[in-house]
């Protein structure tokens, strides 16, 4: 079923691409492969290194009071995995300052482009004062300008930290908030692909053209703080 936001944006929903029905957090499935590997851990980011980089920049990041944070005011690089996913579970926590925005990025590829011109994102924002935080397709959880949470979502008040995970298998990909699992979709879906006809990423010939890739930390130029990061694969 698709529901007009404003006059020209259509956005399909949740229940339209996949059928999926709101759901709490349960614990993980006992099939699934428990090792975690930890990207940071409140004193190192031994999982993570710069986009294009071999290493952890040397500026726009630093590790402070048991949280990886963006500094502001200097050169911005995202940062990735040094390993690449597919079928993966992802789970960190975030906060942002006033009017802060950053971003999640999987199946990232290292091309000429920045990282959003080739991995969706889960948004990363302050949704009460920024001004895309009052648009579903922009809000915080959604896949970035392409679908927005569902009505399960909850946020927590500006400078609390909030729990994320994605989840990807075989295609299908799953946006997760404070324990509420906000929006589900299916990476080959012949909807997904309408939607991204019609969006900005239509000029991005290699958005979305694997699953298999990195997972990024978008450094916006806000101040945005993470923590307790970790991925396995499932």
């Amino acid at each position: 079923m698709f529901r007009f936001i404003r006059p020209g944006l259509l956005v399909l929903t949740c229940a339209a691409l996949i059928g999926c029905a709101t759901q709490k957090e349960s614990g993980s499935s006992s099939s699934a492969k428990s090792n975690w590997i930890v990207l940071f851990d409140g004193k190192a980011a031994d999982g993570l290194r710069g986009y294009k980089q071999d290493s952890f920049p040397a500026t726009g990041w630093a590790i402070e009071d048991g949280t990886l944070k963006t500094v502001p005011n200097v050169k911005r690089v995202d940062l990735i995995t040094h390993e690449r996913f597919k079928d993966f579970e992802l789970e960190l926590e975030w906060k942002v300052s006033p009017s802060g925005n950053s971003g999640v990025f999987y199946g990232v590829q290292e091309t000429d482009g920045p990282t959003y011109s080739t991995g969706p994102e889960m948004q990363i924002l302050d949704d009460s004062k920024h001004r895309d935080g009052g648009k579903p397709l922009t809000a915080a959880g959604s896949f970035y300008a392409l679908i927005g949470p569902n009505d399960s979502k909850q946020i927590k008040p500006l400078g609390e930290f909030n729990h994320a995970k994605v989840v990807s298998k075989n295609g299908i990909i799953e946006h997760w908030l404070n324990g509420s699992k906000i929006l589900e979709y299916d990476w080959n879906s012949s909807e997904i692909k309408t939607l991204i006809a019609r969006s900005k990423f239509s000029t991005m010939p290699r958005f979305m053209e694997s699953l298999e890739g990195h997972i990024g930390l978008q450094h916006h130029g806000e101040e945005v703080w993470f923590r307790n990061v970790r991925i396995r694969r499932i």
